[in-house]
């Protein structure tokens, strides 16, 4: 997959700015419910309130400028998930229930993003091998701390650690994407997603019975 990252500007500062306006401009256009693939850089460009030329100095082009806004809501959405502990103390299962309650929140808040990501992923290989990869990332750190609840006895030797990272953690963000795109967004329908994947991590993976 094609780097993303580019040379250090002389202004990171200004630099950072202008970037900002052009991401919170499609962020915007999009919660208007402009489909991505219909959103042309002119219109970005003069939403942001920079030339076309500018937007080109900054972003490759809009592949690039769609994954930098996935990158955000993935790595908060996925960092969320990561502070929680399954050995750790107290009623860990609550504890898990409310980190997916912050999650669904945050999916909510990028679901245009989300939904641009499912459009172009389609057509765009870039784009699906990029949000593949971070999927992926994160199968394998799930797969890390399975393995290591097995070795530390609380896991029944059975279980397939490969096999259940991937289905909750594939499964759960194929979930949350159709609820947030489909539920309204209503406290207990929110309450009820959160509770249920959270059950089905932990009874099926974190502690299934022997």
């Amino acid at each position: 997959m094609p780097s993303i990252t580019r040379r250090r500007p002389r202004n990171p500062d200004g630099r950072a700015a202008v970037e900002a306006r052009v991401l919170a401009a499609t962020e915007r256009l999009l919660q208007q419910g402009v489909r991505f693939t219909d959103l042309g850089v002119q219109r970005i460009a003069a939403e942001a309130g920079v030339a076309r030329s500018t937007f080109y100095t900054h972003f490759r082009d809009k592949s690039e400028l769609l994954m930098r806004l996935a990158g955000t809501m993935r790595e908060t959405s996925f960092d969320r998930i990561r502070e929680w502990d399954p050995s750790g103390p107290g009623d860990q299962l609550e504890s898990l229930t409310e980190v997916f309650a912050d999650v669904i929140r945050i999916y909510r808040t990028y679901a245009p993003v989300l939904a641009a990501i499912s459009e172009v992923a389609a057509y765009d290989e870039v784009v699906r091998e990029y949000w593949a990869a971070g999927l992926g990332q994160f199968v394998a750190r799930t797969a890390a701390v399975l393995v290591a609840e097995q070795r530390a006895g609380r896991i029944p030797a059975s279980l397939d650690t490969a096999a259940a990272s991937q289905l909750i953690v594939l499964g759960g963000d194929r979930f949350l994407a159709h609820h947030v795109a489909t539920a309204p967004a209503e406290r207990e329908a929110d309450a009820a997603a959160a509770r249920e994947l959270a059950r089905i991590w932990w009874y099926g993976a974190y502690r299934r019975p022997a």
